[in-house]
């Protein structure tokens, strides 16, 4: 089995073992780490923009945003004058473990390029970022989009 969809299946899925492996000493659940890696990147944000920078389903974002919260990794509050947006961020706690998430990261990174070279890691990265790109969209948005180019 060597398809590209299977390969990168398999890939994610290896990834995403050894990172809740090495989350769920401290307690993590899953979904907790990516939304503790945007925060820590993004700074405070609302709901919206974290379900988008990770990913997420809103309504998912908001199960995992109340479970951080009970267990004090993040604070949510309102801005002056807009009552319908939550803002969320990083408490001291939802800092550090952060923190600790960005080495675990750093580590899971370190042992997926184990064996490639600088040149090779950087090709891999402009494929995966071209794929992601290819697959963000349907095939009728596509030809759209480039129609609207021309």
């Amino acid at each position: 089995m060597d398809s590209l969809h299977y390969l990168l299946m398999r890939a994610h899925t290896c990834m995403q073992r050894r990172i809740l492996s090495a989350a769920g000493e401290p307690g993590l659940s899953p979904g907790q780490p990516k939304v503790l890696e945007y925060l820590l990147a993004q700074g405070e944000s609302n709901q919206k923009a974290i379900a988008l920078g990770c990913e997420i389903e809103p309504a998912t974002v908001g199960s995992i945003l109340l479970r951080m919260e009970r267990d004090g990794l993040i604070c949510r509050a309102q801005h002056q004058g807009n009552r319908r947006s939550l803002w969320v961020s990083l408490t001291p706690q939802g800092r550090q473990m952060a923190l600790r998430m960005e080495e675990i990261f750093c580590q899971a990174d370190e042992q997926a390029a184990e064996n490639l070279s600088p040149q090779e890691i950087q090709a891999l990265r402009q494929m995966l970022g071209q794929v992601c790109e290819n697959l963000a969209c349907s095939p009728a948005e596509k030809e759209a989009n480039h129609e609207a180019e021309a």
